[in-house]
C-alpha cells in the first residue's frame, strides 16, 4: 500500500500573533483616532498632532525596513540603495500633490510654482498623468518596480553578490540622487517639491486628513506585514532562504536562484515605493536628499537592531532607532551620528540577532 504523508498547513500567525495583530489594528483604526480627534488638547492622554505626524512617517520607516527583512534577512543580499525606492514612490505621489495645487501657488499658475521660474511653458512628457490619481497609485508600484526590476534582472544574471552588490546599490543611489539634484529633470531640483495644498481636492493640513493619512499608513503596515509572512511561509519563502545559505546547492538542487531573487527584490522596492508615498503627504516635501546613500545605510540599521529574519524585529528597530532619533536631533543633534554609528557596531559585535533575538535568549534562559 503507498503511503502519502500530507504535510499539514501552518497557519500564518499563531494564536497569540493573532491577537497582537488585532490588538495593532485596533490601535491604528480606533484608539489613535479617539485620541487624537474626541480627546481635548489639554487632556492628559490627548494625542498630539506632532505625535501623529512622528509616528506615521516611522510607521513609513518600518515599511522599508520590512522591505530590507525580505531582502537581507530572508535572502542574504545586502542592499544600500533602498532609499530610491522609497524616493521614487515619493516622488510620484509629490508630482500628483503638485498639480493639486492648480492655481493656488505663488505664480497663479496651472505649471507648478518651480517650472515657472524655470521659464518652462509646458509640462514634461513624464507628468502627463501626474493629474490623475489612479495612474499616480499605479506609478508608485510602476515605477520602483521597473527600476528594481531592470536593475536586478542585470545584477542576478551577472552573478553579482556579496560585497559587490551592495557597493553598486549604493553607486546607483548616489547617481540617481545626482540626477534629481538638476532643474532640467523637471524634479524641482535641490528643493524638490513642498507646499501642498490637497488631495484628492480635500484640504490636506487638517486633523481629520492627518489622521485618515496615519490610519492608511498603519493599516499598510500590517497588510505587508502579513504579506510578508505569506511569502516567507510558502515554498517560495523555503527557496529564498536556501539561497541565503547555500546558493550553489539550490542550484544543483534544479532551482534558478534567479528568478527568485529577482522576484523578491521587485516586491521589496515596491514596498518601499508605497511607504514614500505615504510619508511625502505627512511630512510635506520630498527632495532628492531622501535619496543620500546614509539613509539608504540607515534602512539597513533599523533591520539589524531589531533583527533581521524576524520579520517584526525590523519594525522594531525602525521605531526604536528613529524615536532615539527624534530626540537625539533635538537634545543634542551634534551627537546623533555618532551614536548610529555606535549603535550599529554594537549590535553587530554583540547583538548579532537584534532586539528581537535578544528577547528570544532571555526567555530561554528562564527557569
Amino acid at each position: 500500500m503507498l503511503k502519502v504523508r500530507i504535510q499539514a498547513v501552518r497557519p500564518l500567525l499563531s494564536r497569540s500573533g493573532w491577537t497582537a495583530f488585532i490588538l495593532a489594528l485596533l490601535l491604528v483604526c480606533a484608539v489613535a483616532p479617539v485620541l487624537n480627534l474626541a480627546l481635548p488638547k489639554d487632556s492628559l492622554f490627548h494625542l498630539s498632532d506632532y505625535a501623529v505626524a512622528l509616528v506615521g512617517k516611522i510607521m513609513c520607516y518600518a515599511i522599508c525596513a520590512l522591505a530590507m527583512d525580505l531582502i537581507w534577512g530572508y535572502t542574504g543580499i545586502l542592499s544600500l540603495g533602498h532609499g530610491v525606492f522609497f524616493a521614487l514612490g515619493g516622488y510620484a505621489m509629490g508630482m500628483y500633490l503638485m498639480r493639486q495645487i492648480g492655481t493656488d501657488g505663488n505664480y497663479k499658475s496651472q505649471l507648478p510654482d518651480f517650472m515657472v521660474f524655470l521659464d518652462w511653458k509646458t509640462l514634461p512628457w513624464h507628468w502627463s498623468f501626474s493629474d490623475s490619481f489612479a495612474a499616480t497609485l499605479l506609478l508608485v508600484l510602476a515605477v520602483p518596480g521597473l527600476v528594481a526590476f531592470v536593475f536586478g534582472y542585470f545584477a542576478f544574471r551577472s552573478r553579482i553578490k556579496g560585497v559587490y552588490f551592495s557597493i553598486i546599490t549604493q553607486a546607483m543611489t548616489f547617481a540617481t540622487m545626482l540626477l534629481f539634484f538638476r532643474n532640467e529633470t523637471g524634479f524641482g531640483g535641490n528643493n524638490g517639491f513642498t507646499d501642498f495644498k490637497r488631495i484628492l481636492n480635500i484640504p490636506i493640513a487638517t486633523p481629520h486628513m492627518r489622521m485618515t493619512l496615519f490610519v492608511l499608513t498603519g493599516v499598510t503596515l500590517l497588510g505587508f506585514f502579513l504579506l510578508a509572512r505569506w511569502l516567507i511561509s510558502s515554498k517560495f519563502g523555503r527557496v529564498l532562504q536556501a539561497v541565503r545559505d547555500a546558493e550553489t546547492r539550490v542550484m544543483f538542487s534544479g532551482y534558478s536562484p534567479v528568478g527568485y531573487k529577482l522576484t523578491i527584490w521587485t516586491i521589496s522596492a515596491m514596498m518601499c515605493g508605497v511607504a514614500g508615498a505615504l510619508y511625502v503627504p505627512q511630512v510635506g516635501i520630498i527632495n532628492p536628499s531622501e535619496m543620500s546613500p546614509a539613509n539608504s545605510i540607515e534602512i539597513a540599521i533599523w533591520a539589524a537592531v531589531g533583527g533581521r529574519a524576524t520579520l517584526i524585529g525590523p519594525i522594531i528597530g525602525a521605531f526604536i532607532v528613529n524615536g532615539a532619533k527624534s530626540w537625539l536631533t533635538v537634545a543634542y543633534p551634534e551627537f546623533w551620528l555618532y551614536v548610529l554609528g555606535a549603535l550599529f557596531i554594537g549590535v553587530t559585535l554583540f547583538l548579532p540577532d537584534g532586539v528581537v533575538g535578544l528577547v528570544k535568549k532571555l526567555r530561554r534562559q528562564k527557569p
